[in-house]
C-alpha cells in the first residue's frame, strides 16, 4: 500500500490556496491535511496535524514563508519544507535555504512538478527551480548585515531617523549610520531606492 504524504499548505490568497489543494488532492499519495492563510498560523497547524511536508508561500501576513520555515525547522527538524514564490528573486532562494527549506519553486510551475517535488523532498532530495538557482549564483550573497536589513525594513514606511531609533531601541546616529552603509552597499541614491533595490533582489 502506498504511503500517503500529509501536506500543510500555507498561502494567503484563497483562490490560489484552494487551487493548489485541489490539484494536490488529485494525487493518490498526497493529502492536504491543513490549510492556513497566515504565516503566524503555520506553527500551530503543524503541531495539530503533524504533516510530512509544508508548502509555504513567501508573501503572507503575520510572517513570511521564510520566517515560518525557520520556526518549523527549529521545532520539527524532520519536517520537509517547500517554499513557493510568485517572485523569482535570487535573494529569496538564499534566505529560504538558510531557513532550512528543502525545495524552492515558483508558483506557476506545473502541478505535476509540485507533486513530484513533494515526493522528492520526502525522499531526501533537494529541489530548486534551475532558473532561480542560476540567478542566485550570478547575484552573489546579500551584502547587508542583519541589523542593516532590520533598519532598512523599518525605514520602508518613511519613518524618520528619530522614529526608527525609538522603534528599534537605537540612537538616531546609529540608525543614520546603518542606513548610510546600506545605501552605499546597494549603490542607491537614497533610502527609498535602497529599500526598492533590496526588495527586488529578495534581500529584505
Amino acid at each position: 500500500m502506498t504511503r500517503v504524504i500529509k501536506v500543510l499548505l500555507a498561502e494567503d490568497q484563497s483562490m490560489v490556496r484552494e487551487a493548489l489543494a485541489a490539484l494536490l488532492g488529485l494525487e493518490d499519495d498526497i493529502e492536504v491535511v491543513a490549510q492556513v492563510a497566515r504565516g503566524d498560523e503555520v506553527l500551530a497547524a503543524a503541531r495539530e496535524h503533524d504533516p510530512d511536508v509544508a508548502l509555504l508561500d513567501i508573501e503572507m501576513p503575520g510572517a513570511t514563508g521564510i520566517e515560518a520555515a525557520a520556526h518549523l525547522h527549529r521545532e520539527f527538524p524532520a519536517l520537509k519544507l517547500v517554499v513557493l514564490t510568485t517572485f523569482g528573486r535570487p535573494g529569496y532562494l538564499r534566505s529560504a535555504m538558510e531557513s532550512g527549506a528543502d525545495a524552492f519553486l515558483v508558483k506557476d510551475a506545473p502541478a505535476a512538478e509540485l507533486a513530484q517535488a513533494v515526493r522528492k523532498v520526502l525522499a531526501g532530495e533537494r529541489v530548486i527551480d534551475p532558473t532561480l538557482a542560476a540567478a542566485a549564483l550570478a547575484e552573489g550573497a546579500n551584502p547587508l548585515t542583519d541589523r542593516e536589513r532590520e533598519v532598512l525594513r523599518a525605514a520602508a514606511d518613511g519613518s524618520t531617523n528619530a522614529e526608527l531609533a525609538a522603534l528599534l531601541h537605537l540612537s538616531p546616529g546609529t540608525v543614520r549610520n546603518y542606513l548610510s552603509t546600506a545605501i552605499q552597499k546597494l549603490a542607491a541614491r537614497n533610502r527609498a531606492e535602497a529599500v526598492r533595490i533590496a526588495r527586488e533582489k529578495g534581500w529584505l
